[in-house]
């Protein structure tokens, strides 16, 4: 009887072990695939993402930088933008050849594929765009934008845009299948564990706990995932230096105004800034000067004006302030008045003295132009003219030093 009892303890005993033995089996195997499932949507779905991001806003500046060409006067201005033009074209390429080196599944391919012959009418089109500036055919080249590239760019917008909502599709999916597989390999632990009593409770309770520092985990890549977007996002529109708005950001604000000006019957003004000889500063001081110099224009510069103006720094010693719903002129000259009196007039805390002058010039919409284009062409050439007399400029010392 007593070896019945043994036969039967023993029995017992190894299928239970074998039941843990299962337990972790199914337990490892159920992690690892929820890791990797993990992996795809946490790197490869939102690198993707990006990719197909990086691609419009390369193709959007693309054919922007041809319609600045087309408009501008200036050859140097033109070679500028010229240079943009080629920049955004290699982003254009490198970003979808990335998306090639990732991999596609056979939808995702077809669509991929079905995008290069648009690419090749794109390029063409701004082909003969160059072509026709090259020749100083400037009307053709813009009536060719506006009628074959810049449709072909919306086309070309909204098939990415497809792509990029089929890539969050396929992280959604992935994700539920992770939810899915999570849910499985719960209920599994927990079937496991009540067969295998007190031992297989342990090993289900030690599982839980790994996976619950696997999703921690996983949470935290996601949140510094969204932390980095928002990083871009804030690149993307704000001067690195001093953290104002750039020139893409300031145009579409300035655009903004104007139409609620014109469609309400206000006014816009703007305020070109330039610091004067500030290359003098550089040479003799260091650029590390320099740039702290800036960042302290930039500060006295938000101070000058209201909550709902806007000042942006559109590159070098370059600045811009954007006055909205004012009266008239007398608005923008006391502004002007205010910001030279902070920038040249004021004592700074610092240790090295510095003279610094600037030159303000003003536009007001609608006086002055009917358009952002013809404002800011005509606060530029203001700023210029002023520029050009002698003694005319605001000029202030103060100590500074980085």
């Amino acid at each position: 009887m007593l070896r019945g009892f043994s036969l039967i303890t023993g029995t017992a005993f190894v299928v239970l072990i074998a039941l843990i033995a299962g337990l972790a089996v199914n337990g490892i195997l159920q992690l690892q695939k929820l890791d990797e499932q993990m992996n795809i949507i946490v790197e490869q779905h939102n690198r993707k993402i990006d990719l197909v991001t990086q691609t419009q806003l390369a193709a959007h500046m693309r054919t922007d930088s041809l319609f600045r060409m087309a408009l501008a006067d200036d050859p140097f201005e033109r070679d500028q933008h010229f240079m943009t033009f080629n920049r955004a074209g290699f982003l254009v390429g490198s970003g979808r050849s990335a998306l090639r080196k990732l991999g596609f599944t056979p939808v995702e391919k077809s669509n991929f594929e079905q995008q290069q012959p648009l690419i090749g009418s794109i390029q063409a089109v701004q082909e003969q765009v160059i072509d026709l500036l090259a020749a100083e055919r400037f009307e053709q080249a813009r009536r060719l934008l506006e009628r074959e590239a810049i449709p072909l760019q919306e086309t070309f917008n909204q098939q990415l845009s497809e792509m990029r909502n089929l890539y969050q599709l396929r992280s959604l999916e992935a994700q539920s299948q992770a939810r899915m597989t999570y849910q499985q390999t719960f209920l599994g632990t927990l079937a496991f564990g009540v067969l295998a009593i007190s031992l297989s409770m342990l090993i289900a309770w030690r599982t839980l706990r790994h996976i619950s520092r696997k999703s921690a985990e996983i949470q935290q890549q996601m949140s510094e995932l969204e932390m980095s977007r928002a990083s871009l996002r804030e690149e993307a529109t704000h001067d690195a230096l001093t953290g104002l708005a750039n020139r893409r950001l300031f145009h579409d604000r300035l655009q903004q105004a104007i139409h609620h000006a014109h469609r309400y019957g206000g006014k816009v003004g703007i305020l070109f800034v330039d610091m004067d000889r500030f290359k003098e500063i550089n040479d003799r001081h260091g650029h590390h000067v320099g740039d702290a110099v800036l960042v302290e224009v930039a500060k006295r510069l938000v101070d000058c004006v209201r909550e709902s103006d806007s000042v942006a720094r559109l590159g070098g010693d370059e600045f811009v302030v954007l006055l909205d719903g004012i009266e008239g002129r007398e608005d923008c000259q006391a502004a002007a008045h205010k910001i030279g009196q902070a920038l040249c007039n004021a004592t700074m805390p610092f240790d090295k003295d510095l003279v610094l002058s600037c030159s303000i010039g003003q536009a007001l919409f609608p006086d002055d132009g009917p358009d952002e284009e013809s404002l800011i062409r005509a606060a530029d050439a203001a700023m210029y003219q002023l520029k050009s007399r002698p003694g005319a400029e605001l000029q202030g010392s103060f100590t500074f030093a980085p």
